[in-house]
């Protein structure tokens, strides 16, 4: 075999492995396991320019922090697997954009990298000018409260972590992206949790909305935060407890109103083409005429009048009485303060009408409004089932109308 010929088959050779070897490179995410998941990954990075590398990486960084719900790295990893699975660059970018911007987050997949160097498989060596081995000896918390109801209460915390030195003088740094997280408690239970990015010693730190805090959890008006911030090196964590909340913007649930039928027929059915009349529930049963029910003397149209009545003035007990409503459950279920009716501080009624009523069961419309103890106003349109119990009618349903 001549050189010439000899040198062609091993050009061909070459390019050939050159294409197989391109081709075994994956331009998509394959999160069939951690494995797969870094070497797609890894593949896909390396396809990219330096620069487009690490914004790549940002992303990613960007996504495992804020885009996914999971706790701890392996758990946010694979949550991470699974929300860019089959993914290409183009597309993961997008999304994290769009997770930065929902997250007030000041990055951008078009702006110069500003992150530092991120890696999201947990390789947290330092590096030669690793703007993320930010030197520090502790962290100190700044908190402050922030904005007004009206009535000069404030209506939130802003809650601002300081890396500092020895002397306890801040550490003056830039370019980083130091994954900081804000813990709120209240007597040792956890309320939420929040996660953002500390770039420099500017950092801006946490607003915390008292409406975002569960006022069911809260004891005492009080609350604690953990704020923690991981560098290179280490993770720094302080706390701070006793924090005093404004109690009237606490998240409070509206009352709860399960029971979507409008009428409950028991025990007999109502014929919709004869409304009037009570037909036996069992088809097999004989043609005997039923027990008629004992007459109610009262008008529906009273009985809801007076529940409303009674709750607008707290007198819940006697509400609960008029009432054989399975959805409301038990008296303590109905009448607690944060999720029941004792959340309640007034009733105005503006009209009732009955627009149904037989022997058995009525139905009545009700417009009114509901003023919780925090003072906040809902309008409602309600329309009460009620039925015949041994000549008393009981509300047996409720439904709230659009």
């Amino acid at each position: 075999m001549t050189n010439g010929k000899k040198m062609k088959k091993l050009s061909f050779l070459l390019i050939f492995s050159l294409l197989l070897f391109t081709a075994c490179k994956k331009d998509k995410v394959d999160a069939t396991n951690t494995k797969t998941l870094q070497s797609s990954i890894n593949d896909m990075t390396a396809s990219l320019p330096t620069i487009k590398q690490i914004k790549f990486n940002e992303a990613l960084y960007i996504l495992k922090t804020f885009g996914v719900e999971a706790d701890g790295d392996v758990a946010e990893l694979k949550a991470l697997g699974q929300l860019i699975n089959g993914k290409k660059v183009p597309e993961i970018m997008a999304m994290a954009d769009q997770v930065a911007q929902k997250n007030g987050i000041e990055w951008a997949s078009n702006a110069p990298p500003s992150l530092g160097e991120m890696n999201i498989f947990g390789d947290d060596k330092a590096k030669e000018s690793d703007p993320n081995d930010v030197k520090a000896n502790s962290l100190s918390i700044i908190t402050r409260p922030t904005g007004d109801d009206g009535t000069g209460a404030p209506t939130a915390i802003q809650i601002i972590p300081r890396l500092v030195d020895n002397s306890g003088n801040p550490v003056s740094f830039t370019g980083a992206g130091l994954e900081a997280t804000l813990e709120v408690f209240s007597n040792g239970v956890k309320l939420s949790t929040a996660k953002n990015l500390m770039q420099d010693n500017n950092f801006k730190g946490f607003n915390l909305k008292f409406s975002s805090i569960p006022a069911a959890k809260v004891v005492d008006n009080k609350i604690d935060v953990t704020v923690s911030v991981k560098t290179t090196a280490k993770t720094f964590k302080m706390t701070k407890i006793g924090l005093d909340v404004n109690p009237s913007l606490l998240k409070v649930p509206a009352p709860v109103v399960v029971d979507s039928m409008a009428v409950e027929q028991d025990p007999a059915v109502i014929d919709p083409n004869n409304p009037g009349a009570a037909v036996p529930a069992d088809p097999n049963a004989t043609a005997a005429t039923p027990a008629t029910p004992k007459q109610s003397a009262a008008d529906p149209k009273n009985v809801v009048s007076g529940f409303l009545n009674n709750v607008s003035s707290q007198n819940l007990k006697a509400a609960y009485n008029s009432s054989s409503n399975p959805s409301w459950g038990s008296y303590e279920s109905f009448s607690n303060p944060t999720s029941g009716f004792g959340s309640v501080k007034n009733v105005s009624v503006k009209n009732i009408t009955t627009n149904l009523a037989n022997t058995n069961a009525a139905s009545v419309n009700a417009t009114y409004d509901v003023t919780d103890k925090n003072g906040r106003t809902t309008s409602l349109k309600a329309t009460f089932g009620l039925k015949n119990v041994n000549g008393e009618w009981k509300i047996s349903s409720y439904k709230i109308n659009p």
